[in-house]
């Protein structure tokens, strides 16, 4: 909860809304997405956030391209049971662990088992409880096994893939969606996303999908956009439209899910 404040606190100002995306939203999504600086300064306009999430797949791009780098450099040097570790650490460092902290909240939220209130509530307690901590420690432990499962021979078109199609999960989860509550970051979100944002960002995720996969990560991704569509009726029956804790656990979940996937058929 305390990276999503803190993230809640970026500057946002009113200005004249752009038709469509330009890549000036491109590095709003890459500087949302991690905590690696940029070199110059952003314009923020009015509903940038949401906006952005057209490119919310490339920014995904970027970072699978930095863990490929990363790979590409420590393979030569580690055991890879030790670089796959480090993979999953870099990982969640370059992302402010944002999105780890959505699937601790969500597991915590489940455990609570009330009322609608209840579980909005326990998602934004800054505090996270033991069923939290298990969920992310498990959703960690499946990452970096699935990684070290990878043969070399994919591993770093998978390094590419599995977070852009976590990303574009985020613009699936958040068009279309109501707001659970009226603040937050998936208030921010919903508020700026519309069709052309999920179109343009599916358009992305499904060229990168054939160029590094071919027709398996197409298929990969089908059964990723089905179980994101699945989770999003959930959270709406649930809670009555989506925040952005739901929306990071959606993220973390498809990455999971995707290296799992992965894993499966290459034992197939």
């Amino acid at each position: 909860m305390n990276m999503l404040k803190s993230h809640e606190q970026k500057r946002f100002f009113t200005g004249p809304r752009s038709p469509v995306p330009s890549p000036r939203l491109f590095f709003i999504a890459f500087q949302f997405l991690t905590i690696i600086p940029l070199p110059f300064t952003l314009r923020w306009e009015e509903n940038d956030l949401g906006r952005s999430m057209a490119f919310f797949p490339l920014a995904g791009l970027t970072i699978g391209g930095l863990l490929a780098g990363a790979d590409f450099l420590l393979a030569e040097v580690l055991p890879r049971p030790i670089e796959d570790l480090l993979l999953v650490a870099l990982l969640a460092a370059m992302t402010g662990a944002l999105h780890h902290d959505g699937l601790a909240d969500v597991c915590d939220g489940l455990a609570a088992r009330g009322s609608r209130d209840r579980f909005l509530a326990v998602m934004k307690d800054s505090r996270i409880g033991a069923v939290g901590v298990v969920g992310l420690v498990l959703g960690l432990l499946l990452k970096y096994q699935a990684l070290l499962a990878l043969s070399p021979e994919v591993k770093r078109q998978v390094l590419f893939f599995f977070p852009a199609v976590a990303r574009f999960a985020q613009v699936q989860m958040t068009v279309g969606s109501r707001r659970a509550r009226e603040d937050g970051l998936g208030a921010a979100c919903i508020a700026g996303a519309g069709v052309t944002q999920l179109l343009v960002a599916g358009a992305i995720t499904l060229a990168a999908t054939y160029f590094l996969l071919g027709m398996k990560g197409i298929g990969c991704w089908a059964v990723l956009s089905l179980f994101t569509a699945g989770t999003k009726a959930w959270s709406h029956r649930r809670l009555g439209g989506v925040t952005g804790d739901v929306i990071g656990c959606a993220s973390e979940l498809n990455e999971i899910i995707c290296l799992l996937i992965i894993v499966g058929m290459q034992k197939m």
